[in-house]
Parts: structure tokens; C-alpha cells; sequence
């Protein structure tokens, strides 16, 4: 399936948009990974995945995406409503008393798009591979995807399931790592280094691709259409995605200090001057 970058990259900035105003108007959130993670949201979901925005919760007969990560709900949210889960206008209630957009995404409000609660980091890639599993049961022969961040890394039950899915062979199954090396109390390389990733994951079992330019659509499309080509092989597939936290707006890049605090109305204007307006505002 071919890829019209122009119009995905456009989807991009006003997924960003999106973020920004959501964090800003209910002045708590997660801007920083949101944005670093847009280009790879917008290319699975209006590229690589095939999915139904009428949403059955079993997902049977078509790719299924579980984000582990759940703090960057923002993009996951505006990504679901741009591809028609939700009305647009329900992005205004973001993290407000009785919305369905809580600030980690949940499953009680029935919210479509969402098959698990995320509150707690280092669960999805266990949910993904169980989900991958019941596939193959199925004869299924659609895909799973998961997203977890690097800082999440250092939780060890992420380690169990990698260790389970390549002795399983569960090769139905593209998971990928935000590797924007930043937490929300500095690099990781300070707060607990990940070494080399790369070689940990090989030495788990996993095929292993590398996204060098994660804020980069053609590169983005370019991977997971590569990660696609090598599923079905016995082996998962795991996408290191090299972003930069923020990106998109200058002066929350190369920082993790926007992990988790929301833009004033100056830093708003500031960041909206810089992302283009291309669907139309909330």
C-alpha cells in the first residue's frame, strides 16, 4: 500500500495541535512523548495498520493496537478521533470530571480504541503478545502492535514477556520503543541506563529494526512497512523508534522537562504559531 507522505505528514501537525490544546486546556498532561510519538501514530493508523472505527473489542479480522505507555494519551486520542473512533469535539473534555478521555487511558467509560487500561507502565507488551497468541488460536491472521516507552524499560516484567514471545514464537506481533532517551526525571542514561538496546533485544530473540529518524514520516511508513514485511517469520519484530521528545515545538524539544507539564496561554500561542492548522481545530 502506498504511502502519500505529504497528506500524513499534514495529519501530523494537527494531531500536534490537538495535543497541545488538550494539555492546555485542562492544564495537566503529557505533551513531551506525545509529540515525539505523532509521526509513528498517524503513519500506523492511516498507513500500516487495517482497522475498523466501528471498534469490536475482540478485534477479530483486523490489526489491534495496544499503547503501554499510557501517559501519552494525548496523541493516542486525538490519532483515534482524526481516524473516526470519536467525535473530533470530544478531545475538549480531555482529563475532565466524568469524560471518557482520562489522562491514562481506560476501558470502564468504553471509550473505542481502547481494548486495555494503561495507568501502570510495563504491562502492554504482556497484553500484546497474549492478544497475538489468541489470534494464531483463531487463525487470525491479522496484527498486533504495541508501543512502550525506554524509561518504561526498566520495569522487569517488559523482560518476561520478551524473553516469552521469541520462545513462542509469536511472530504476529510488532512491538516498538519510543527511544527518545528521556524520563520524566531526566535521561535515562542517568536514571538507569538501558544499554544497548539493540543487542538486548537480539539476544531475546527478537528481530530487531531500527527506525533512525523517528520524526521523519517517509522513514517512519518506510518502517513499519519493513517491520510488516518481516512478521510471520518466527520471530517478533521490535521497532527502536528514535524520536525526540516534543518534537514540533521548539522550546519543549531536547528536554524532558516537558514529560509532564502543560503549556500557559503564551506557550500555547507560541506552539500553535509553529504547527500548522490543517483539519481544523477541535
Amino acid at each position: 500500500m502506498s504511502a502519500d507522505i505529504n497528506k500524513l505528514e499534514q495529519l501530523a501537525s494537527q494531531v500536534r495541535r490537538d495535543i497541545v490544546r488538550m494539555v492546555h486546556g485542562c492544564q495537566s498532561g503529557h505533551p513531551g512523548g506525545s509529540l515525539g510519538c505523532t509521526d509513528y501514530f498517524v503513519a500506523l493508523y492511516f498507513h500500516a495498520m487495517k482497522h475498523n472505527p466501528s471498534f469490536n473489542m475482540d478485534g477479530i479480522g483486523e490489526d489491534i493496537f495496544f499503547l503501554s505507555n499510557g501517559h501519552i494519551s494525548p496523541v493516542f486520542y486525538s490519532t483515534l478521533a482524526r481516524a473516526g473512533y470519536f467525535p473530533v469535539s470530544e478531545l475538549a473534555t480531555f482529563r475532565r470530571i466524568d469524560s471518557r478521555l482520562q489522562g491514562h487511558p481506560t476501558t470502564h467509560e468504553g471509550l473505542p480504541g481502547v481494548r486495555i487500561a494503561s495507568g501502570s507502565l510495563g504491562q502492554g507488551l504482556s497484553a500484546a503478545i497474549g492478544a497475538a497468541q489468541a489470534k494464531k488460536l483463531n487463525n487470525d491472521n491479522s496484527l498486533v502492535y504495541v508501543l512502550m516507552g525506554d524509561g518504561e524499560l526498566q520495569e522487569g516484567q517488559i523482560w518476561e514477556a520478551a524473553m516469552y514471545a521469541p520462545h513462542n514464537k509469536v511472530d504476529n506481533l510488532i512491538a516498538a520503543v519510543d527511544y527518545n532517551g528521556a524520563q520524566i526525571d531526566g535521561p535515562t542514561s542517568q536514571v538507569l541506563s538501558l544499554g544497548n538496546l539493540r543487542a538486548k533485544w537480539e539476544a531475546f530473540g527478537w528481530d530487531v529494526l531500527e527506525i533512525e529518524k523517528g520524526n521523519d514520516m517517509a522513514s517512519v511508513v518506510a518502517g513499519l512497512d519493513e517491520a510488516k514485511a518481516r512478521s510471520g517469520k518466527g520471530k517478533p519484530v521490535v521497532i527502536l523508534l528514535h524520536t525526540q521528545m516534543g518534537y514540533g515545538v521548539d522550546f519543549m524539544m531536547g528536554t524532558h522537562k516537558w514529560h509532564g507539564v502543560a503549556p500557559n496561554d503564551e506557550q500555547l500561542a507560541s506552539a500553535l504559531e509553529q504547527l500548522k492548522e490543517t483539519l481544523g481545530d477541535y
